[in-house]
């Protein structure tokens, strides 16, 4: 049983990319962590592992019990476990997009419904979840996977309302392109029309452009950290440099010049 200084973490999809690096970071802040992915791995340093499918009721009671006979309280969910989708939108069948919902949304749900009744019963708790600035700023050739993070920034900022009264805050972390294997780990379009073969190599060529210049996951990591540790959380944190200026732009840029901005980036025809 954690003492009453000991504050006790879970961090979904946490075997690589933002979600090692944040538990790893979470670690190194004094939090007790547990990490979780679909099926054993290397294990963050300092990182507690458990098998969990977020797409799974029963997968998840099971996380959530097991961590709190172990520690007796949960004070931070960072609900990280994703996947990418990325093509033209049409390619795209149902069952794959329900299947990224699933993932992406619907497991958040999931987790969070799980350790809320703790972080009442406690009358404290931090729930973050990591977005994308795609869910502020929708691009070509993600319509999917930006309507997801959209979803996420509604439901992330009106659970917050809600759950505030106990002392319980939502925020939701915003980062751009970060270095990591997710864009090579995507699902693929179940069908790919060649109608889009030019625009599909200009993204893929953008991707190359970018991807070695992109932030490191210690950079998203060190933003959960702070959002953790806030005493007034924000709504949103943007993370990193890209993050950053792309949201100035849409912010201040006159609408015309930011979509011209967007698809030259995206070597589209302006």
């Amino acid at each position: 049983m954690s003492t009453s200084f000991e504050r006790t973490a879970i961090v979904t999809g946490a075997s690589s990319g933002i979600g090692r690096a944040t538990a790893e970071a979470l670690v190194r802040a004094g939090y007790t962590v547990f990490g979780t992915s679909r099926k054993a791995g290397d294990s963050p340093t300092q990182v507690s592992m458990l098998t969990c499918d977020v797409t799974d009721d029963d997968s998840v009671s099971a996380l959530v019990s097991t961590v709190l006979a172990q520690t007796g309280r949960i004070d931070l969910l960072v609900n990280n476990a994703g996947v990418g989708l990325l093509g033209g939108t049409e390619e795209f069948s149902i069952p794959q997009v329900q299947a990224l919902f699933d993932v992406n949304l619907f497991g958040v749900i999931r987790m969070t419904n799980a350790v809320l009744p703790s972080m009442r019963h406690c009358g404290r708790g931090r729930i973050i979840n990591i977005g994308s600035i795609l869910g502020r700023i929708p691009a070509p050739y993600s319509a999917h996977y930006s309507a997801v993070k959209h979803a996420l920034e509604g439901y992330s900022e009106s659970l917050d309302h809600e759950v505030r009264a106990f002392n319980v805050r939502v925020s939701v972390i915003e980062p751009a392109f970060v270095r990591t294997v997710f864009d090579q780990n995507g699902i693929e379009p179940d069908s790919l029309l060649k109608e889009y073969d030019q625009a599909r190599a200009g993204f893929k060529a953008l991707l190359g452009d970018v991807m070695p210049k992109a932030d490191l996951p210690e950079v998203v990591a060190a933003v959960v950290v702070r959002a953790a540790n806030d005493a007034r959380p924000q709504h949103r944190y943007t993370a990193g440099k890209a993050a950053r200026q792309i949201s100035m732009l849409r912010r201040f840029a006159p609408p015309g010049i930011f979509d011209k901005s967007l698809r030259k980036q995206f070597r589209l025809p302006v």
